[in-house]
């Protein structure tokens, strides 16, 4: 299986400004885990997870006031739909992470995340189909 089998198309976009209530909002609204960044003054996409916010949280910081460009990982590992699951799995073990922005041609195709290839390892009728939809922007 590939992470294209995997993969979520849901991708919920973020500006760098927004603040981690309001991402945290959006992430829960969507139910995902992972918010990409998007900062046209990067060479990148970012990643902005619930860990990251959890931590700020944890730190006593205002999540009303600290922005999602302070608070994101920059070096994103990028996956390639035509990665092995096994692949995936390896790349986020090695780098301690639990989601991957998965790009192709250049462009944001999905994120693929640990349970998403643990749902599509799992025998008993659980299935690597994720619901598809447009990728979405905040």
């Amino acid at each position: 299986m590939h992470v294209r089998d995997g993969m979520s198309e849901v991708v919920l976009t973020i500006g760098p400004t927004h603040t981690l209530r309001s991402a945290s909002r959006l992430m829960a609204e969507r139910k995902v885990g992972a918010a990409v960044v998007i900062d046209p003054e990067a060479p990148g996409p970012g990643i902005l997870t619930e860990r990251d916010v959890l931590e700020s949280v944890a730190a006593g910081q205002d999540p009303d006031s600290e922005r999602a460009c302070d608070h994101l990982t920059a070096n994103v590992v990028l996956a390639s739909p035509d990665w092995s699951l096994e692949e995936a799995a390896v790349a986020m073990i090695r780098g301690g992470f639990r989601h991957l922005v998965v790009v192709d041609g250049g462009d944001i195709a999905g994120v693929v995340s640990m349970r998403d290839i643990v749902r599509c390892w799992t025998d008993d009728g659980a299935s690597c189909d994720v619901p598809q939809s447009p990728a979405v922007s905040a």
